[in-house]
């Protein structure tokens, strides 16, 4: 058997021969044209004219698909929409990613990807388009960066698929359409495996070590983007480099250690800063109960996130083992994770289990293994985590896969089929064929959506693979041609439902791809699309609901809360599921729930847990009204509650006990403080977070101090109190 092997030095750049193979036309080359833009037009000498043209043909249309009405989908994620506004307000909330721009708490992660969002706000006014339009094209340059990372050991066209793969994977056409933080963080690990890659090939000499330190400070900043998440990959890329760069032991572990270096002041200058800060001018570190970066990075966003102990979580009590699904090697397959990024996992693993085996011989610094092992560990480790992590986690996570799954896809593609005279290279490109068209016919029919999609994949995958067993007895452009027809039916099932991904707008904590009748997206895809809901296998705190598991056990007094009883309905399913309409946040009838109880939902139009509140123009009005004379316009419990007021007003609106409610802040004494110094206006009843579950807790305790002691107003269905107006505020001692 041929093993795949390439060179163990320098040059950078694969040999042409490789591309050679797969395309008959490669060798014809006609003169550069003259000038710059033809020179740009044409791209390297040593590529096929086909390819630049191809690679801006992938670019634009990875623009296309990421900007396309991307205004549809306003807000989005209303909670970290609120933030970007805060942060054209005030530079202290810039720094430290607050809610508000009197900075009362902060978002519950490390503030980078809103520094993006929020520069553009400043250049371009607060609206949708300037707060999307950046995600969209991080997204394209994600696309970019992984194709010249792949093309540079392994060739344009497995460039060219990691490149199409990564584009057209729903859960990257969602994320780069939406304002979470997962659209930085992809496109930074892909710049540090890149950088990585330049570092091995120069480690013998000084830019090798400055290509790994900027690798270590890429990885830095992706912490201060989505914290330990970022960390995942770290491991992977030390051993490779430790293994395969051609320089000597001891230099290669110097050269570690600076990275790891540069690793450390990228994530800890601004932990450092946060932390140092005075506690009494700078905001409340949002989702740690110690008002503390620290407690955040190994608490609830942190340590929390694998074992499942993270207090202040929507699970009461942090949930613990099991509360967020079912945990094992089979959670990236299921009805919830499947469609999001899982279409040619199979494949990837296939193709990477064959590629390491080809190349088990080879020079320890042989290229095509060492990117294997590169993208394949962040595959396999990023995966292994995803399955098994006990604490909160969300299917649109996986979006960190489809880079990895990409490259994986691509570099193995093409090694394989460099090999094709031989059986086992013609078998592992035939299985991989086949299990791909499998799992897209199982996949595509989990949704009541396109069916005639899957029977044509099913199909035409089948024939294909039969027809790579064969490819040595095929006329070169036919071999060719089979090569393409694999690639286009691979793409086909998932690039469908990226395109209806796009088709539709998003908004909520929870966005989920694909089309609005499948399954996949979050706890039943709560929270994920304006108007429509998901039901697939639900999972949502407090117990047990009709079509699907709960966390946590029983919903407290055995209902589910601020919906009817019997109902079965979420808070924020009011409104939207079982085929009615609603606009974005809006509720479906008010649901005030009894004093200090379980509030998820509230009154119409207050939001919920997962989605911003949509308030009337005539609350609007009411809320604005002398607007200066206030630090805070409002306060309501929980951050996406507070979200929508502090958007539609363009105020600040102190979001009590942060994004779930439960955050230890303010106490009872601080709140009756700032009513005592007139520094809030309104007290908005409603809110949606889960520290009013009972009466111990802080935000329950203000509910309950500000319902016995002020009057209620009704402004369009929603209970506001005026806080300036006479109520027993105790006197300070």
């Amino acid at each position: 058997m041929t093993a795949i092997t390439t060179p163990p030095t320098p040059p950078p750049l694969p040999p042409p021969s490789v591309d050679g193979e797969v395309l008959a036309t490669a060798s014809a080359k006609p003169a550069k044209p003259a000038g710059r833009l033809g020179r740009f037009l044409r791209g390297r000498d040593e590529d096929p004219r086909w390819v630049r043209p191809a690679l801006l043909g992938l670019l634009l249309g990875t623009a296309v698909l990421y900007l396309w009405d991307l205004g549809s989908s306003g807000w989005a994620n209303s909670f970290y929409s609120a933030a970007v506004q805060a942060g054209t307000e005030s530079w202290k909330a810039f720094f430290f990613g607050s809610s508000d721009a009197s900075n009362f708490i902060t978002v519950d992660k490390t503030p980078a990807a809103l520094w993006v969002m929020e520069i553009s706000a400043r250049i371009f006014g607060v609206n949708a388009w300037s707060i999307l339009v950046p995600q969209a094209l991080e997204g394209v340059a994600s696309v970019g960066l992984l194709y010249l990372a792949v093309r540079r050991w392994s060739g344009p066209v497995a460039g060219l698929i990691a490149g199409a793969v990564l584009a057209l994977t729903p859960v990257a056409t969602l994320m780069f359409r939406f304002n979470n933080p997962d659209a930085l963080l992809v496109l930074l690990l892909i710049g540090a495996v890149y950088a990585t890659m330049r570092a091995i090939e120069r480690a013998a000499v000084r830019a090798g070590t400055r290509w790994l330190a900027l690798a270590g400070l890429l990885i830095g900043f992706g912490f201060l983007t989505k914290m330990l998440q970022a960390f995942l990959i770290v491991p992977v890329l030390g051993l490779v480099y430790l293994v395969v760069a051609p320089t000597s032991v001891r230099r290669r572990i110097a050269q570690l250690l600076i990275a790891l270096a540069a690793l450390v002041v990228g994530a800890g200058w601004w932990v450092a800063l946060a932390e140092l800060w005075p506690a009494g001018s700078r905001p409340y570190i949002g989702g740690s109960q110690t008002n503390s970066v620290l407690d955040l990075v190994f608490g609830y966003n942190g340590l929390g996130r694998l074992n499942g102990d993270e207090a202040g979580s929507v699970v009461p009590g942090g949930g613990g083992a099991g509360s967020w699904g079912e945990t094992g090697l089979l959670r990236l397959f299921n009805a919830e994770f499947g469609t999001q990024a899982s279409w040619l996992l199979p494949a990837a693993l296939i193709l990477l289990v064959a590629v390491l085996g080809f190349t088990a011989r080879a020079a320890r610094t042989d290229r095509t293994r060492a990117a294997m092992l590169l993208w394949g560990g962040w595959l396999v480790v990023t995966g292994l985590v995803f399955s098994y992590m006990q604490g909160i986690i969300h299917p649109y996570y996986t979006v960190a896969l489809a880079p990895a799954i990409g490259a994986v896809v691509g570099i193995g593609a093409v090694s394989v089929w460099r090999l094709r005279g031989e059986d086992a290279a013609r078998a592992v490109l035939a299985v991989a064929m086949a299990a791909t068209a499998i799992w897209a016919f199982v996949l595509v029919g989990r949704a009541d959506w396109q069916s005639w999609l899957r029977w044509i994949v099913l199909a035409g995958g089948l024939a294909v693979a039969v027809g790579l067993a064969f490819t040595p007895r095929l006329a070169r452009r036919l071999a060719v041609g089979l090569a393409a027809l694999a690639i286009l039916l691979g793409i086909a099932a998932p690039a469908a439902y990226a395109v209806q991904t796009a088709s539709e707008p998003h908004s909520g904590a929870i966005p989920s791809a694909g089309p609005s009748g499948g399954f996949g997206g979050g706890p039943g895809g709560l929270g994920g699309r304006q108007g429509g809901g998901r039901f697939g296998a639900q999972q949502v705190p407090g117990g047990q609901v009709p079509g699907g598991q709960v966390p946590g056990g029983q919903v407290p007094g055995g209902q589910v809360p601020g919906g009817p009883q019997g109902s079965g309905q979420l808070p924020w399913q009011q409104g939207r599921g079982n085929g009615s309409s609603g606009s974005p946040g809006t509720q479906g009838s008010p649901s005030p729930g009894p004093q200090g109880g379980f509030a998820m939902g509230g009154n119409r139009g207050g939001g919920s847990l997962l989605n911003g509140s949509t308030p009337s123009a005539e609350l609007t009005a009411l809320l604005a009204k002398d607007a200066d004379r206030y630090r805070w316009i409002a306060a309501t419990i929980g951050s996406n509650s507070a979200a929508g007021y502090q958007l539609a007003t363009g105020d600040p609106v102190m979001a009590i006990g942060g994004f779930n409610g439960t955050d230890p802040t303010p106490t009872l004494a601080a709140f009756q403080a700032y009513v005592r110094a007139g520094e809030i206006h309104y007290f908005i009843a409603g809110g949606t977070g889960f520290g009013s579950s009972s009466s111990s807790g802080t935000s329950g305790q203000i509910t309950q101090w500000v319902e016995e002691n002020f009057t209620a107003t009704t402004v369009d269905g929603v209970t506001v109190y005026d806080l300036t107006q006479s109520g027993s505020v105790p006197t300070e001692e």
